[in-house]
Order: structure tokens, then C-alpha cells, then sequence
């Protein structure tokens, strides 16, 4: 009988254990496989499960960790990947019945190096097809929330998102293109960082945009964040876009000290009627513990930033609609849901005019963003300006009247800092009246994941919140 009590340690924790031998990775391993069959039907979490690789993986690490041949912290773990990254002899669908038999021969870049870091892999998340945050039709199952199973576990990296909540697996990787980790952190919970764009390779992954594509991990405590950041961080000679820059031991600078470090509070993010009341008492809030433990917190202003979702639309829409030309141009288009055939076609008719200016207009942005950041190590404001919202339950994007509002809603929250290729962290900073998770998002600087990832920890250390789990979990 698996010990399913090994689920709720820590990734971290979980690793060390297997390292001094308390328990093996085969054990972990059937622990999680037991659970993923008892109640991944109720959150449609993975879209493939592989018990096979995962026992090979773990009597592997077993082996070498015996050997004294530690690979680093996540060795022996099980940890899922969203199943937009290719994996090879393992379907890697994009989330879309139109890839349903694509098996590639070869591994993505961050797969590679999840396997010489030694991790366990159970499988292949489940997502919104194509990575379209606006799709209503998931082919493999609707994902569901683990904290109200009638409310989404946020948008394309919706799998990852609901199997750490669900501790389904011990840390996972989503990818974010227009907040696609930071958005299921803030509705389920958890800890999520978009890294600096070309911080970590695409090299094979299904792209979304071009220019602001980026995969990360979502994890359950911000130690297990950073440790599975470093796993796949790095320059890669098969993406020109990645960096060639030295990727810190970020764990080794989570000390609880944050003295000095200075915030900045975007005031057009936290003091605006687009909050809900309880999301805007919660960062203000959180703000406020970051003061207490030694943090200068200061109110600063970033005019463009309520534009940012318009902004960030048009160009992720079209930059979708060019990367998958081959579906829009054939009869294949028909196969996607609805909202995405929507999404595609608007996108490859946007006029050059309007990308040309909403690339400037990002620009202008990015600017105002870095200003900012010369007087402040971080900025402090929302993930979300909502909790988890209800599953839809009709296709279609409404009205022209909806679509405009939805511009000024909760997707204009993470898009800045996709717009400015800036790293981001969602942690959660405390729950509604009604038990929902809200996140607390913190920016930065290029290449500086280490100041965000000292903030979260001291705040994760001064509250509670982590400790909590969803009912019935």
C-alpha cells in the first residue's frame, strides 16, 4: 500500500528524505501514482500518465542516490510537466486532439534537464488547446480547481496548476505567455515566477507568442519554486534567445532577511475600483507584513499599465495566428474550439498598423516599467484582480461590450510584465470570505529572481497561508 502522507511533504523536503535514505523514490513515486488514480477524475489534471517511465525514473535515482551519486535537490522527486513541452516516445499534444498522435523522437531543452536533475516524471499536464487562455472545449477533460471543483484552476497551464494544489505531483512547469503560471498560482494557491524571457529554453516547446513566450515552474512553497527554476534555467545553444548568464543557487539566499530592500506599490494595480475588495484588502495587507519584517514600501506609478491587456492581446493574437498558419489556412481549423478558431482568425487579420503600434506602445510601457524599477527592487500588485472565476458555461466571446470590459479585468494584471520580459512571482497572500486563494504578484528586474524569491519566502515564512489545503484534498 502506498503511503500517500509522502504527497504532502514539500518537493524539497521529499528530496532530502530520499537522500538520507528514510524512504526511496519507488516509494514516492507509487504514493503519488496511488493518488493520481484515486482523484485525478475529479480536477482532469493530466492528460497522459506515464507509471512506466516514472518507476523506471525512480528505481534510477534510487540506484544513483545509493551510489552516492546525488544529482542535486529534486533528485528521486516526481514532478508533471504541462503538455506543451515535447517529450520523447510520449504524446505531446499542445492540449488539442489535433496533435493526439504526436510523439516526438526528441526531448525540449528543460525535459532534458529535468532528467539529469534526476526527477521522476508522472506525466503530462493537461492545459487549454494551444495554450489559448480564452478556450472553452478541453478535449482531455475540463480541468477543475481543487478548492471549488465549479471554478477554473487558471487558464493554459491549467494542469499544473491543479495537480500541485492537489498534490497530484511534488512540483510541476507551466508556461506563460500572457500570465499562464502566475494566473493558476493566484487561483490555486500556490507559488508560480514567469522567469526573465530567455532566462529558460523554448527549444522544444509549442509557441504561443514569439516574443513573450516563457516556461517556469508553479510549485507549493517558494524553496520548491526555486529549486526547480535552477533545474531548468540556463543558456541553451539550440534557443538563440536564451542568455548565456551564470543561474544562481536561489534557495541558498532564502534567509527570511529582507531588510532594506525596497518596494514599490503600483498604485494604478491596487488602488482601483477593477479589484475585487477583498483581492485589494489582501495585497495591501501583505504590503504591510513586508514593512514589518524590515522592507521600505513606497507607492509608485506606471500610467501605461492599465493599457497593458489591450496591449498584450493583439500582439499574443497575432503571434499565435502566424506560428500556427498551417491550421488557420486548411480545413483543420474546424477542429479547435471555437473560442480559439475566434482567436486565431482575429489575430491574422490585425493590420501591420495596429501591431506596429501596440509593439510601441509596449515599449513605452516597458520603459515606464524599468524607471520604475531604479528606485525600487521590486513592484508589488495582483496576480489576479479576481479569485478563481466559475467555469463558463457556453462558448463564445459575448459581447463586443463583454470583450472590452474583460480588457480592463484581471488578464491586464500579469501582461505587463509579459510585455516588459521581466520576471514575476504569484504567492498566495490569504483567501475570500468564501475560502478562495489570492495572489500576491511581485516583479523585478531583469535576471533578478533572487530578490523575488527573498521576498516571497520571508513573507511565506512570517504567515500561514501555505499551510492550508483545499477540502477534501
Amino acid at each position: 500500500m502506498a503511503d500517500t502522507n509522502l504527497c504532502y511533504l514539500s518537493a524539497t523536503e521529499l528530496g532530502e528524505k530520499i537522500a538520507a535514505g528514510e524512504i526511496s523514490s519507488l516509494e514516492a513515486t507509487e504514493a503519488y501514482l496511488e493518488r493520481i488514480g484515486r482523484l485525478d477524475g475529479n480536477y482532469s489534471s493530466y492528460i497522459t500518465v506515464t507509471p512506466d517511465r516514472a518507476r523506471e525514473d525512480a528505481r534510477r535515482a534510487d540506484a544513483e542516490i545509493a551510489a552516492g551519486n546525488r544529482r542535486g535537490p529534486l533528485h528521486g522527486v516526481p514532478v508533471a510537466v504541462k503538455d506543451q513541452f515535447d517529450t520523447a516516445g510520449i504524446p505531446t499534444t499542445n492540449g488539442s486532439t489535433i496533435l493526439s498522435e504526436n510523439i516526438p523522437d526528441t526531448d525540449a531543452t528543460i525535459m532534458t534537464r529535468l532528467r539529469e536533475a534526476g526527477t521522476v516524471l508522472l506525466g503530462k499536464l493537461n492545459m487549454s488547446e494551444y495554450a489559448s487562455g480564452d478556450a472553452f472545449r478541453h478535449p482531455y477533460g475540463r480541468p477543475r480547481n481543487p478548492w471549488d471543483a465549479r471554478r477554473n484552476p487558471g487558464t493554459s497551464s491549467s494542469g499544473s496548476g491543479a495537480a500541485t494544489a492537489a498534490f497530484l505531483c511534488a512540483t510541476s512547469l507551466g508556461e506563460d505567455t500572457g500570465g499562464s503560471i502566475r494566473g493558476p498560482a493566484a487561483f490555486c494557491g500556490l507559488v508560480g515566477i514567469r522567469p526573465t524571457f530567455g532566462l529558460v529554453s523554448r527549444h522544444g516547446v509549442f509557441g504561443a507568442s514569439w516574443s513573450m513566450d516563457t516556461a517556469g515552474p508553479i510549485s507549493r512553497t517558494v524553496v520548491d519554486c526555486a529549486n526547480t527554476l535552477e533545474t531548468i534555467a540556463g543558456h541553451d545553444p539550440n534557443d538563440r534567445q536564451t542568455w548565456d548568464v551564470t543561474v544562481p543557487n536561489y534557495a541558498a539566499s532564502l534567509d527570511g532577511n529582507i531588510q532594506g530592500l525596497k518596494i514599490g506599490i503600483v498604485t494604478e494595480r491596487v488602488h482601483t475600483d477593477a479589484n475585487d475588495p477583498e483581492v485589494r484588502d489582501a495585497v495591501i495587507a501583505a504590503t504591510e507584513v513586508l514593512g514589518g519584517l524590515g522592507a521600505e514600501v513606497r507607492e509608485v506609478s506606471i500610467p501605461l499599465i492599465v493599457n497593458s491587456s489591450e496591449i498584450s492581446y493583439g500582439i499574443i493574437s497575432n503571434d499565435a495566428a502566424m506560428l500556427n498558419w498551417d491550421i488557420i489556412s486548411t480545413e483543420r481549423l474546424r477542429e479547435l474550439d471555437h473560442n480559439n478558431q475566434v482567436r486565431l482568425l482575429m489575430g491574422s487579420v490585425i493590420p501591420a498598423t495596429a501591431y506596429q503600434k501596440s509593439m510601441r506602445l509596449r515599449d513605452a510601457l516597458r520603459r515606464q516599467i524599468l524607471t520604475a524599477l531604479d528606485d525600487v527592487d521590486a513592484l508589488i500588485m495582483p496576480a489576479s484582480s479576481v479569485p478563481a472565476t466559475l467555469i463558463p458555461e457556453t462558448t463564445g466571446l459575448g459581447t463586443k461590450e463583454d470583450v472590452i470590459a474583460g480588457f480592463k479585468g484581471r488578464r491586464g494584471f500579469p501582461a505587463p510584465f509579459n510585455l516588459a520580459n521581466l520576471p514575476a512571482l504569484s504567492i498566495n497572500c490569504g483567501f475570500t470570505a468564501s475560502g478562495l486563494p489570492i495572489g500576491l504578484q511581485i516583479a523585478g528586474r531583469a535576471f533578478d529572481e533572487t530578490t523575488l524569491f527573498r521576498l516571497a519566502y520571508a513573507y511565506e515564512q512570517a504567515t500561514d497561508w501555505g499551510e492550508r489545503r483545499p477540502p477534501g484534498v
